[in-house]
């Protein structure tokens, strides 16, 4: 049996085989994205665990599905039944932080936060920030190249993956990638795993570029009445060339339901909020974004002077989507246009929700163009639950159409299949086919994930 083969390789505490904790663990954040039961847990404590398993896995022919914290919204993460689901969080530990070559070595299970908090000791700084930083793990991060608030100016994931230690879908451990600030020896594997969603391999160890502890950063907000002329703002300011520390947008519903929840007094005032960040030293900047807000309509905007308010503004950006699950169900998008097309792919979303009699709530990273329409329904309503989806879709064709891509940051997972078929072209997704059959020659590694097998 699986079991008595996994509990020959492994030590005791590793194998798991509750049904009720496997069911806790089967699936990610990511509404109505199918999931099955897992035949078992294994939560390994080092590298050497991991190939036992995947060595298991291949034998046996069974799937093998890795998880960090739970926290992605595409699905990418949800058991395929019977198969071996893979937890990471008790690889946790940071191993190194070298504050001479600038770089940290970590284990999957470590949480965005604590990795920035600890580099902050020494005067550093990991960019990476997605909204679930508090809870999401750094081998979550590089499995779906997460973004976050800053990356507007200091990139994404991949920008900071130096290297790593993979489990291939043979059963070997590999080092790909470098410590050296420069390299071009070989094709660049480890940039290949960033963004793969555990299809091609089990990442047992990373290690990621860190910046010099940054400047204060000066806050910009501005009230629109519309999501639209919010939108126009954002675009004058990536037209203004301020590359601004962050660009972020958050509607009134969102606005409500942060109220509703943590009574910050948010949504008075405003139906759309716009925060602007700069952190480049002096006002000039900071005067740039507000004269921009200003000219496209704000009804009101200002630049704070009081960092406990420019805190609390974007406290309520990070709490919009736990906010907004209290309500109902949430469906949320990820897709990403041209920054001269955000305004009207923001009418578009709005159309879209009026079409389909469903309410979209909105956050969006508007600073690159990332857009993070929230689709909300009724518990066990199934008629909102269709309506919901063709919304959806016709957010990704209306992306598509702009020039965009059907996932910024969240990966395709199960829920962006479709979208991700309408936007590589055939030549294109054998090609991804390709690479997966090479690395994963067996086919256990996240079978069914990105594209259909």
């Amino acid at each position: 049996m699986l079991i008595d083969d996994l509990h020959a390789v492994l030590p005791p505490d590793r194998v798991v085989t509750d049904p009720d904790v496997l069911r806790g663990y089967a699936h990610d954040e990511a509404e109505w994205a199918p999931h099955g039961l897992p035949a078992a847990m294994v939560r390994p404590r080092g590298a050497e665990d991991v190939q036992a398993t995947v060595r298991t896995c291949i034998r046996r022919g069974v799937p093998l599905v890795t998880r960090g914290a739970g926290t992605g919204l595409s699905g990418g993460a949800n058991a395929v039944e019977g198969c071996v689901l893979l937890a990471m969080d008790q690889l946790n530990r940071i191993r190194e932080i070298d504050p001479v070559e600038r770089l940290a070595v970590v284990e999957p299970g470590v949480v965005n936060d604590d990795l920035r908090a600890a580099c902050a000791e020494q005067n550093l700084w990991y960019p990476p920030d997605p909204a679930s930083s508090p809870w999401s793990t750094i081998g979550g991060n590089v499995a779906t190249n997460a973004g976050g608030v800053c990356c507007v100016k200091y990139g994404v994931t991949r920008d900071y993956v130096l290297g790593m230690q993979v489990v291939t879908g043979t059963g070997e451990i590999v080092r790909l990638g470098r410590r050296t600030a420069k390299g071009v020896a070989g094709y660049d594997l480890a940039g290949l795993m960033v963004g793969s969603e555990g299809t091609l391999g089990v990442i047992t160890e990373i290690t990621v570029r860190l910046r010099a502890k940054r400047a204060a950063e000066r806050t910009v907000a501005g009230y629109f009445d519309s999501i639209v002329a919010a939108g126009e703002a954002a675009a004058a300011v990536v037209a203004s060339g301020v590359v601004p520390s962050a660009l972020e947008l958050v509607d009134r519903h969102c606005l409500k339901a942060v109220d509703a929840w943590k009574n910050m007094g948010l949504s008075a005032e405003a139906n759309v909020v716009l925060l602007g960040r700069t952190d480049t030293p002096g006002d000039t900047e900071a005067a740039t974004v507000l004269g921009c807000f200003e000219q496209a309509g704000a009804t009101w905007a200002a630049m704070s002077t009081d960092q406990e308010e420019a805190d609390a503004l974007f406290a309520a950006r990070r709490l919009a989507y736990p906010a907004l699950e209290r309500l109902g169900p949430v469906l949320t998008e990820d897709v990403c246009v041209p920054t001269n097309k955000i305004a009207e792919m923001l009418g578009r979303i709005e159309a879209a929700a009026q079409k389909h009699d469903t309410v979209i709530a909105n956050v969006a990273h508007v600073g690159d163009g990332n857009l993070h329409p929230l689709l909300i329904t009724p518990l066990d309503d199934d008629n909102a639950r269709k309506r919901a989806q063709a919304a959806f879709e016709d957010i990704v064709n209306d992306a598509l159409a702009l020039g965009g891509t059907v996932t910024g940051e969240h990966g395709v997972g199960l829920l962006k299949r479709p979208g991700l078929v309408k936007e590589l072209s055939p030549a294109v997704l054998e090609m991804h086919r390709a690479v997966k059959t090479a690395l994963d020659p067996h086919g256990i590694l996240n079978p069914g994930k990105v594209f259909a097998s």
